[in-house]
Parts: C-alpha cells; structure tokens; sequence
C-alpha cells in the first residue's frame, strides 16, 4: 500500500504523481470492501431511514412547513445530507483514530507516500461513498413518487456533493486530531454531530428564527439547504451562500487538521 513501489520486470518502480493517487485511492477502496458488514450497513443504513420515512411521511404533499415541499422532497435532501456526514466525518474521524492507535498511521508515515497523497485518497474515497449513497437515496424517493433532480441543477449538485464532502472530510480529520484513543471517538464523534444535525432540521424542520440564525452559521445546515435546493428546484446558479460557509468550515477543519494532527499514537 505505502511504499509506493511496485516490481515491474523485476525491477522495483516508484509511483508518482496521479498513478500514486490512484494506488491509494484503490488501497482505501479495497480496505472498505474487504469489510463487507461495515460496507453493507454504511449503505443501508440511509436507505432504511428513508424508505421509514416514505412509509411515515409519504402522504404528506407541498406545505409551508415543508418549505413548499412535499415531506419526502424534504427528507430525501436532508437524508441525502446525513449520509454525506456519516462517510466524510464519523467514519473518518473513527478510522482515523482506530489507524492512528494500532500504529498504521505511524507506519504509513514512515514510507515515502506523501502525506498530501494519503489524505487526498481519503478524500476521494469518502466522495465516492457518499455518490454512492446519494445515489440509493434518490432511487429510493422515486419509488416514492419523489422527482429526480432537473438536469439544471446536476451541476449545482455535484458542486455541492464534492465540497460537502471535502468540508466535513476536514473536520473529521480535525475532531481525529483531538481524540485521544479509538474507544473515545463515536463518542466524541456524536457529541459534536447529534446536536447539529438536530438543530440543522435534518429530521424536522425547524422554524425557530434564533436557531435558524444560529444553524446558518454553522455546515450542517447550508450544506441541507443547498442539497434541498439542487434536488427541487429548476433555478440555475449555486447558492453561493451555502457553498461559502461550507468553504469556510472546510478551510478551518483543515487548519485544525494540519496543526495538530497527530501520526504516533498518544501516549496513555
């Protein structure tokens, strides 16, 4: 996986540049299949909350509760959401901390794979999960009755999916900095994600003006209405907004990230 090299006709040949990128995007792609209750559940998951959801909500059409959207318009965005912020942030703040402390990351670290090309693999694995489970979510809500996205808006939303993804993809990789042993991470985990996913209205709208005023501030809840606004909507152009606080959390995890991640475990 991190030595980078490879025996071609004998000879030993070193990766560079993309084929690098490439072998470790491959690496992280096989470790994920090769657990395949973790891959199982990490798909289904989401697809059972919404197919819920559509038994719950499924008779519910257009109501300014919903935002003039029907419930599951709703629920298939921000479900869509969720499942973005499970692969990008828990999983990897989880793995990254279980990697640090059984000493993988200490040993990666000692190969000459760039630390860039490492997390950049990460990155780009956590991208193609989520795809993935956006994917079976939208598929889900056409059972439904849900519309699929205007072709208008497929750009808006990969745009939105790939720098979600890199956002909480930079503060999984800072709340890892901060965990001090694999035991602790879900709960360190869920301590910063439970709270904003509830007051982003990921499970139900919320009306509160003070709470909206705090959620907007914050990436959980413009990464929902930007999601919302790709999958219902004609309108062409980005909500440049939504993309801007996602942009801004981002830079900041990555920040964190860099200062303080850690590659040896933490001493006990």
């Amino acid at each position: 996986m991190s030595n980078a090299v490879l025996r071609a006709e004998g000879r030993p040949t070193r990766l560079r540049g993309p084929a690098l990128l490439w072998h470790q995007i491959r690496y992280e792609q096989l470790t994920f299949w090769r657990n395949p209750q973790s891959a199982f559940f990490t798909f289904v998951f989401p697809v059972v909350v919404i197919a819920v959801f559509g038994g719950l909500f499924g008779g519910i059409g257009e109501s300014e509760f919903y935002y003039g959207r029907s419930a599951l318009q709703y629920y298939v965005s921000t479900i869509a959401a969720v499942s973005v912020l499970g692969s990008c942030y828990s999983q990897l703040a989880i793995v990254l901390a279980a990697r640090r402390q059984n000493g993988m990351l200490k040993r990666v670290r000692a190969t000459p794979l760039p630390a860039s090309a490492y997390f950049v693999g990460l990155l780009a694995h956590c991208v193609v999960v989520s795809v993935v489970d956006v994917l079976l979510i939208t598929i889900v809500g056409r059972l439904y009755g849900v519309s699929l996205p205007a072709a208008s808006q497929l750009p808006t939303l990969a745009i939105t999916l790939v720098l979600g993804a890199a956002a909480f993809c930079a503060l999984g990789v800072a709340v890892a900095s901060v965990i001090r042993n694999a035991e602790a991470a879900p709960s360190v985990v869920q301590f910063v994600l439970f709270p904003l996913v509830f007051i982003s209205g990921t499970y139900m709208p919320i009306h509160s003006g003070l709470l909206n005023g705090i959620a907007d501030a914050l990436p959980v809840k413009p990464f929902n209405d930007a999601l919302l606004r790709a999958f219902t909507t004609d309108h062409t152009g980005l909500p440049w907004r939504d993309l801007g606080v996602l942009l801004l959390w981002g830079a900041a995890g990555a920040v964190v990230a860099v200062r303080r991640f850690r590659w040896d475990p933490r001493a006990e």
